[in-house]
């Protein structure tokens, strides 16, 4: 259930996955197109609302919901879940998969009304979320670092969902893949394509509508550099592996917000896991993961970034062994994480809400 995220949305496909494989039924309540839901579920979509709108849906779809327990992936959906289960007696799970309250310190609207508003309905949800059946973090540093049953559930790829088979493509190929906004490395993507005239970028995710306007002007003023562009929006995951596969390299240029200091972002895991040699900058948690992979550029700036693209199309050779690095570390990765035996993160959170619906 969520009442802000599309259901496009990888997490929510990846844990569906799991719920479905652990042989739950499952219901969806969220944004976008039906279409866009993950498959072999039952999915009631609506468009996405404003504000004041969301802040309506947040209350009133704990009442629509039709499950045993609810699955909550916002914080602003938590408070009214909490009370929908006091008077129905269902079981609550939190999915608490980003750092909500450094997440709003990295929104431009963070200094004014709406972002005192919002800190106060993080420190509410962080409460409801310690108390709820199930308590899901995306790592170990995600608040509430206590709870009544806190399991940890990072945002790892689900094999199943990526491609099997890749093939490089014939050209220098860079992609990216996920949120885009200035602090998600948007504005370094593009310096660094800039200084790599050789290469394309294919684009897969939504951009920010404070980034839009800025957007829109800098690809004005240079049209050379928007022609090796490829903007594709928000994509299932299914369908952004398949566009992003074959790719040479993968942008995950976070800035040192402190949304992103100590973060992995979902996407640095799968470019590894789909042979895409990452590029990332400095931050320590993602730069000790591709050391650790021994696939990928850690850079400080959009000038290493190209530099970074110019060795992985100078040296063929060793952008395979890259690439190589990478899977082998992931496929091993993923089964140190889901216990052996085919299983992965998703199976075992599977399994603790399967635990907790029976009570």
């Amino acid at each position: 259930m969520t009442s802000g995220h599309d259901v496009a949305d990888a997490r929510l496909h990846r844990v569906s996955a799991g719920l479905l494989r652990a042989g739950l039924s499952v219901e969806v309540l969220g944004l976008g197109l039906a279409e866009d839901a993950p498959e072999g579920l039952t999915a009631r979509v609506r468009p996405r609302p404003g504000l004041a709108g969301r802040a309506l849906l947040a209350l009133l779809l704990p009442w629509q919901a039709h499950g045993a327990t609810l699955f909550v992936l916002d914080p602003d959906a938590l408070l009214g879940a909490r009370l929908a289960t006091l008077i129905r007696r269902r079981r609550l799970v939190a999915d608490v998969h980003e750092d909500y309250a450094a997440l709003v310190l990295d929104r431009p609207w963070a200094r004014g009304a709406a972002g005192r508003i919002a800190a106060l309905m993080v420190g509410v949800a962080t409460s409801v979320a310690r108390r709820c059946d199930l308590t899901v973090v995306a790592d170990d540093h995600v608040p509430p670092l206590q709870a009544r049953r806190r399991l940890v559930v990072r945002n790892e790829p689900d094999p199943r969902l990526l491609p099997s088979e890749v093939a490089a493509s014939e050209s220098p190929r860079a992609v990216y893949v996920g949120d885009v906004r200035r602090t998600r490395g948007l504005a370094a993507m593009l310096e660094t394509m800039e200084h790599a005239p050789e290469w394309t970028l294919d684009v897969i995710g939504p951009v920010a509508a404070a980034d839009q306007a800025w957007l829109a002007q800098r690809l004005a003023e240079r049209p050379d550099l928007s022609a090796r562009l490829r903007w594709h929006g928000r994509l299932t995951p299914r369908r952004s592996w398949e566009v992003a596969a074959g790719a040479w390299a993968g942008f995950c240029l976070l800035e040192p917000t402190a949304a992103f200091v100590d973060a992995v972002p979902s996407k640095l895991y799968e470019y590894l896991a789909a042979g895409i040699v990452p590029v990332v900058s400095d931050l320590p948690r993602q730069a000790q993961l591709v050391r650790e992979a021994g696939s990928g550029v850690v850079v400080v700036d959009a000038a290493g970034a190209a530099a970074a693209l110019a060795a992985i199309a100078g040296d063929p050779s060793e952008r395979l062994r890259a690439s190589a690095a990478g899977r082998s570390w992931a496929v091993g990765e993923g089964e140190g994480e889901g216990g052996g035996g085919g299983g992965t993160a998703y199976d075992r959170l599977a399994a603790a809400v399967l635990e907790v619906s029976r009570g």
